[in-house]
């Protein structure tokens, strides 16, 4: 019979599999311990994102976010409550991962709550950090590294997605009255917020977009360094992560950024036969390509 920590850690598989399907396959070639780990780490950040995106009123979800701080803070005290917390704080302990990186992520999830727009890039970086960045920072404690500088290049990785579904998701963000691209750099090309709303495609958006492709692009090069420095059985799974996104930026641009036609993905075969090339690729090589 399962033991309460293997139930805990099959619960949080079971979530990554049934949320993530691309995070679940990522993964999927690390150690079974490591990956055990991950999913864990996947299902508190989901238990977040439930919290932010159901229909309580606003004050009642940042309640229910400083009451989940509060159980983290229990569960780093050895007092867990429920399988998402036993299989963290596991995980938590075999892999040093600090405590601090989860609480900016509930500050993070926090930010949406009260922050519909933000003004400068400054501004968006320290949410990117918050919801995507600190991810990765807590993955490396779990994957392994040695060199300092992975943790510099594990910031740039989760900047790097974030900005990817910024630039994809922004006919779903403006039906939310979120608008994250910065508020001084649609001035700068000349785009207001009724792009936005009626999905106008000109000249002056397009220049935008491909400003917001350019410098995802610029950080997932910058995220790329990581993967040299990462045990050689860990490195697919950053890498995967980094195709699929990268392709996302393909297909943006290949539409002329027209993202308002349709959420932009990529089709089940392709991502499986992506993952596979990478996957072997890394696997042989030692360090997969940059995708272009």
């Amino acid at each position: 019979m399962a033991t309460a920590l293997q139930q805990a850690y099959r619960h949080c598989a079971a979530v990554t599999r049934a949320r993530a399907k691309n995070f679940y396959y990522a993964f999927l070639p690390l150690p079974p311990a490591r990956r055990r780990a991950i999913y864990a780490v996947y299902a508190f950040s989901r238990c977040c994102d439930d919290i932010a995106d159901g229909s309580l009123p606003p004050e009642d979800k940042v309640r229910q976010l400083l009451d989940l701080a509060d159980d983290l803070d229990d569960a780093y005290h050895g007092h867990t409550k429920g399988p998402v917390f036993e299989a963290l704080w596991d995980a938590a302990q075999r892999y040093a991962i600090p405590q601090k990186y989860f609480l900016e992520l509930i500050r993070g999830v926090e930010m949406d709550l009260r922050v519909r727009r933000y003004q400068t890039f400054e501004e968006l970086y320290e949410y990117c950090y918050r919801v995507a960045s600190v991810v990765g920072l807590t993955c490396i404690q779990i994957f392994g590294y040695r060199d300092p500088r992975a943790k510099e290049y594990a910031v740039d990785l989760g900047i790097a997605m974030q900005l990817t579904n910024i630039i994809r998701d922004v006919p779903e963000d403006r039906g939310h009255d979120r608008v994250y691209i910065p508020q001084d750099e649609l001035a700068r090309f000349g785009v207001t917020e009724r792009h936005l709303l009626e999905g106008i495609v000109d000249e002056p958006f397009q220049s935008l977009l491909a400003f917001q492709v350019e410098r995802a692009r610029d950080y997932f090069r910058r995220g790329h360094r990581l993967l040299p420095l990462l045990p050689r059985l860990s490195r697919p799974c950053p890498a995967i992560l980094e195709a699929l996104y990268c392709r996302v930026l393909d297909r943006v641009e290949a539409q002329g950024y027209n993202v308002f036609q349709g959420r932009i993905s990529l089709p089940a075969y392709r991502k499986l036969a992506l993952m596979g090339t990478v996957w072997a690729q890394t696997l042989v090589l030692g360090e997969p390509r940059l995708p272009a």
